[in-house]
């Protein structure tokens, strides 16, 4: 009994979950926000999440077709937007996210230094195989809450888009199948082919 006895307290104490440390925004901006390694980092409620990178040079063509697309149609509308890889937002006092393609109209790129808090009307995220499926979903709800109005999810492996206009569900497109934002960007409407077309 006292053999056993002395060994279940190392278990315990091996199998007990340590709290994340908590940091200020202040502090996230200073250790995080500018480091170039192959990680991503993103911050809510004083946790910072660390999760590999997303946007690959092999995805590359993915925000190329994207851009070219939104080139075309500010041709005829010089007053629409840009899109921007992998920008940081503050989207409340308590969160931080850096989707990996963000839609931000000239107001907004006029206005970010002045604003803290900034939330793109239309953000995409590029899902690979290591993405968290319960933190992928967390952050739906999060980006509504915050104020985005269109949400992707773009699959590579799958060579499937899935829309988001709001936290309750997505309308899956494949193929030929029309990818809209349009709610965002009048025009933004493009097949999931031409999202995966190689150069």
């Amino acid at each position: 009994m006292s053999a056993i006895a002395a060994v279940n307290p190392t278990k315990k104490k091996a199998n007990k979950k340590t709290q994340p440390k908590l940091v200020t925004w202040q502090e996230f901006q200073k250790e995080y926000l500018l480091r170039e390694d192959e990680f991503n980092y993103e911050w809510t409620n004083g946790i910072v999440e660390k999760t590999p990178r997303t946007m690959n040079t092999n995805q590359l063509y993915i925000k190329s077709n994207l851009g070219n697309f939104l080139a075309g149609l500010r041709s005829e509308s010089p007053a629409l937007g840009n899109l921007y890889s992998e920008v940081d937002f503050l989207l409340t006092k308590q969160m931080h996210r850096r989707p990996d393609i963000a839609y931000l109209t000239q107001s907004q790129v006029k206005n970010a230094i002045t604003e803290p808090i900034m939330v793109p009307d239309f953000a995409i995220e590029i899902i690979s195989k290591s993405d968290n499926i319960n933190r992928v979903h967390r952050k739906v709800v999060e980006y509504f809450n915050a104020g985005v109005k269109v949400l992707w999810h773009i699959f590579p492996e799958l060579k499937e888009v899935h829309i988001y206009e709001d936290a309750h569900g997505s309308s899956i497109c494949r193929g030929d199948e029309k990818c809209s934002a349009e709610k965002v960007i009048p025009g933004f409407v493009l097949s999931v082919n031409d999202i995966f077309k190689l150069p």
